[in-house]
């Protein structure tokens, strides 16, 4: 009878111990758990410094589609820039051109063949609504021929630093659907390809050189031709700009693509409170599988609410900030025999919540301002810049970026708090006289203790 009560109390007690923690326990380990990306390749990145946030697949080479465009966007800020090209020049389309932009099937807006165009029309009809014969009309405008144009994007992708990638045409459109048109020198069965981890490094330097891209590209709705004959609704393919079927909150860019080849593909930005983000999908998909415009907005939106709920701007060091043992620094030549040292700007950084005691302060001096010895030579003006100090990580993932070089900007300028003038020679003479005596009598001493 003992032994009965015994087991009853075990089993009341088991079932109030599932009842009392076991929602508990899914909630922590759906916290924990890892993102559920459903997409061939996709990227997470901090726009300030290129650092990665999340990563999955991201040099494995795919299909862009249109998200080619940022390339051609690129080219022609440049050459707005440069004063090569200008936004009310106009143009009138090719024979090639015409074709292209009167099909349908495709994203387009119809241009005529007589008609003139400037080239803000063509841009704006390229950014909002992907129109593939405005896009080759700008290609045209910039380096005379679709042919010449490729050969200036892989240029400059190589000039970026991108790998990974091949442009094969303007667009993005696969080359079998420019009906014989496509590019001399390429085939039409090849396509335009890039890695995530690319895609990612383009977006990242079309909105540092040019953040202006932004703002066409966060254009929900626009006429093009308005009040014509010819005026049609331009709305933007870009779905989680607010307001939008999947808006979101801060997203002001940048391109989505689809291709048979290439899938559904995003390449998103957003911002809030002062963070930036960048994001890439490629052929993402539903639950069954299935590549759709909706999973490239819907696993976009898992991206960004990982980096915003996660990550915080924080300011780590402020500016003035020294390193504990390391305030001074020795100066030959000077007035004064050292000279305070501190950071000349606040050392702010994307943080995930609970990391800021990971990350230590490192001074890195500027061998070239030094003796051999490790000291500054005189005379040194207040401010001067004589190294920087970044940081080390002392956190369980590695500290990643697009490309090595980008870890420079986790760092800030090291300068001098003060002047330091440049002693006279008779300081300078005393000086040699008084060391000449300290190198003797250590010489003197370290004699006599010899002998004793």
């Amino acid at each position: 009878m003992r032994r009965r009560k015994q087991n009853w109390l075990f089993w009341l007690l088991s079932i109030c111990l599932c009842l009392t923690f076991g929602p508990f326990q899914q909630t922590v380990k759906a916290e924990s758990a890892p993102l559920d990306i459903r997409a061939d390749a996709a990227i997470l990145v901090d726009a300030q410094t290129g650092r990665i946030l999340y990563e999955k697949n991201i040099d494995t080479v795919l299909g862009i589609a249109s998200m080619t465009k940022m390339m051609t966007e690129y080219l022609l800020l440049d050459a707005i820039k440069a004063n090569r090209v200008k936004w009310d020049q106009t143009y009138t389309p090719s024979d090639y051109v015409y074709r292209l932009s009167q099909d349908r099937a495709l994203s387009n807006v119809p241009l005529r063949k007589d008609g003139k165009y400037t080239v803000r029309e063509l841009y704006e009809a390229m950014a909002i609504y992907s129109a593939n014969g405005a896009t080759v009309a700008i290609a045209e405008i910039i380096a005379g021929s679709e042919k010449n144009f490729v050969k200036m994007m892989n240029d400059k992708a190589k000039e970026l630093g991108l790998k990974d990638y091949k442009f094969v045409n303007a667009t993005g459109l696969s080359n079998e659907d420019l009906k014989g048109f496509h590019p001399e020198g390429t085939s039409t069965n090849e396509e335009n390809v890039m890695s995530a981890r690319s895609m990612a490094m383009l977006a990242y330097q079309l909105l540092k050189d040019h953040p202006e891209v932004l703002k066409t590209a966060s254009i929900p709705h626009k006429m093009f031709r308005e009040g014509t004959e010819d005026e049609i609704k331009m709305d933007n393919w870009n779905w989680m700009l607010p307001g939008l079927v999947y808006g979101y909150e801060g997203v002001d860019g940048l391109k989505t693509g689809y291709t048979e080849f290439a899938g559904n593909c995003f390449t998103g930005t957003a911002k809030r409170n002062g963070v930036r983000l960048i994001s890439v999908v490629m052929n993402a998909k539903d639950a069954s599988g299935k590549t759709t415009k909706e999973a490239r907005f819907k696993e976009t939106e898992k991206l960004f609410n990982y980096g915003f709920n996660q990550y915080s701007l924080e300011t780590l060091y402020p500016k003035g900030y020294q390193l504990k043992g390391k305030e001074t620094l020795p100066v030959v030549k000077g007035k004064e025999k050292e000279v305070r040292v501190a950071t000349g700007k606040n050392l702010d950084l994307l943080v995930k919540n609970g990391e800021e005691k990971q990350y230590k302060p490192v001074y890195v001096l500027n061998k070239k301002k030094m003796t051999k010895e490790g000291k500054l030579v005189a005379p040194l003006k207040k401010g001067e810049t004589v190294g920087y100090m970044t940081l080390e990580y002392k956190g369980d993932d590695a500290l990643a970026f697009l490309s090595p070089d980008m870890q420079k900007n986790i760092r800030v300028p090291l300068v001098t708090t003060a002047e330091v003038e440049k002693a006279n020679w008779f300081v300078l003479s005393m000086r040699a006289v008084g060391g000449l005596f300290v190198d003797l009598w250590t010489s003197v001493a370290k004699t006599v203790k010899g002998w004793l």
